[in-house]
């Protein structure tokens, strides 16, 4: 007979069994319900609530539960249902009737509560760990590459110049604001919602308190209803999950396209790259366009969440039973990306041969052009209409702005003199962006530093 069978007459129909059980994808956690069910018979035993004895025989036995689960010797029952059902069933196995206690004072409800908190929490922190190893590595580049130009782009197109360093490092103060997100999620999962028990509370004079600090939760659940029903936390994962995954897709839009031979900016190291079964010469970047593709996934488990909370009424819903699989999922999937994305960048070859001529044919210093005549005294709105001349006229004779004659200039602008010459360069363009914030050198050392530190780096 089921625990809970007692008013049933009939056994569950086995589709109606395989339908409802969450056994199948709750098993990881089974540690997080030990540890729950440990501080809970500990509790029950020093308020008194039951003997002293039975709450060291109900913890003894725990243990032994989860010695065996790390050791893969736990064998998990569909007919069980779910997690809290199977560690009860081998529980009293093991030491009898006295298992039948621990259940005193609370219901699925609040310990399942409790078991997606204590995952949550370890998953923020192993969510923390991967940002800042990402983070790491982006800044070992950028440092590797300092001296590296690339240009800029608005629309896909041209812009200005800037240095990799100062590209890359944006991506770092993404995953810094990331990682701020999820030290703010971290506490709003700190709350125990252990002692709600099925919706109203318990009749037993619990000791929440106790149960509290030995689990490391600061904060309780105040109301029993939320307690039981709060899944916000799961959605702020989930969030955090898709922010950051939309980060990582943008950065792996980027690595595939400078890997290709359109750009060949970077080479994409053998370690972290796959090749084409039937073309020979194919070096894929697999991994950012998976990871790209996945950032759909962890998206959909957002949307699906939301779908199922959004219309239940208080409190505890069978409906909640989805808030696991994908909440795990999520997490599964931005951790390896974290993880290969931090090899990705660290091993691949930055093509300095090929970046060294990037600029041959290019117009992206035609803001400088026309800053240069703001400074000899010309109205912007003008001297953007010159420079616009002077491209047409460039581009017409097949070359770059550099590559116009003076007197090719001076014939659109007599305020152009020959030290015009020493604002096209590219790197002189970047020496040119000293504003805090900006790409010259001098300021990306300067964003270097302050990443550092703010990332807990330095």
């Amino acid at each position: 007979m089921k625990l809970w069978g007692g008013r049933f007459s009939e056994d569950t129909n086995q589709l109606v069994l395989q339908y409802t059980s969450s056994i199948t994808f709750e098993q990881r956690l089974l540690p997080y319900d030990i540890r729950g069910s440990i501080a809970h018979a500990r509790m029950l035993g020093e308020t008194g609530i039951i003997d002293a004895e039975d709450s060291r025989k109900i913890i003894d036995g725990l243990e032994g539960i989860l010695r065996d689960y790390e050791q893969g010797l736990i064998e998990f029952n569909l007919d069980d249902e779910d997690i809290h059902m199977n560690v009860e069933r081998i529980l009293t196995e093991r030491i009898g009737e006295v298992a039948g206690k621990l259940h005193t004072g609370r219901s699925r409800n609040d310990q399942i509560a409790l078991d997606m908190h204590l995952w949550a929490r370890d998953a923020v922190d192993a969510l923390r760990k991967g940002v800042k190893s990402l983070q790491q590595s982006l800044i070992s580049v950028a440092e590797e590459h300092f001296d590296v130009v690339i240009p800029g782009f608005t629309h896909l197109q041209r812009a200005q110049p800037v240095l990799l360093a100062h590209h890359l490092l944006a991506y770092v103060w993404m995953l810094l604001r990331d990682e701020k997100r999820l030290v703010a999620l971290r506490d709003e999962i700190d709350r125990l919602p252990l002692g709600a028990a099925a919706l109203a509370g318990t009749t037993f004079a619990i000791d929440r308190e106790m149960v509290a600090e030995e689990l490391g939760f600061s904060q309780l659940y105040e109301n029993s209803l939320d307690a039981v029903s709060d899944r916000d936390y799961l959605l702020g994962l989930l969030f955090n999950c898709s922010t950051i995954m939309m980060h990582l897709s943008r950065l792996c839009e980027e690595l595939v396209l400078w890997s290709s031979e359109e750009f060949s900016w970077i080479e994409l190291s053998d370690a972290y790259a796959t090749g084409s079964s039937i073309m020979p010469q194919k070096k894929n970047p697999d991994v950012p366009e998976l990871v790209r593709g996945k950032s759909g996934r962890v998206y959909g488990h957002l949307m699906g969440l939301l779908t199922v909370l959004k219309g239940l009424p208080l409190a505890y819903n069978k409906d909640l039973q989805e808030d696991r699989e994908g909440s795990f999922d999520a997490v599964d999937t931005v951790l390896p990306a974290l993880e290969l994305l931090a090899g990705t960048l660290s091993t691949m070859r930055v093509r300095k041969d090929k970046l060294a001529h990037v600029f041959d044919r290019d117009f992206s210093n035609a803001t400088d052009l026309a800053d240069y005549l703001v400074r000899k005294g010309l109205p912007f709105r003008e001297a953007h209409a010159v420079v616009g001349q002077l491209v047409s006229d460039a581009i017409a004779l097949e070359t770059n702005l550099a590559g116009l004659s003076l007197e090719a200039m001076q014939e659109r602008c007599s305020l152009i003199g020959r030290d015009v010459y020493d604002v096209l360069p590219a790197k002189a363009v970047i020496r040119a962006r000293i504003s805090r914030g900006g790409t010259a050198p001098a300021a990306v050392q300067m964003q270097l530093a302050l990443a550092k530190e703010q990332c807990g780096l330095s």
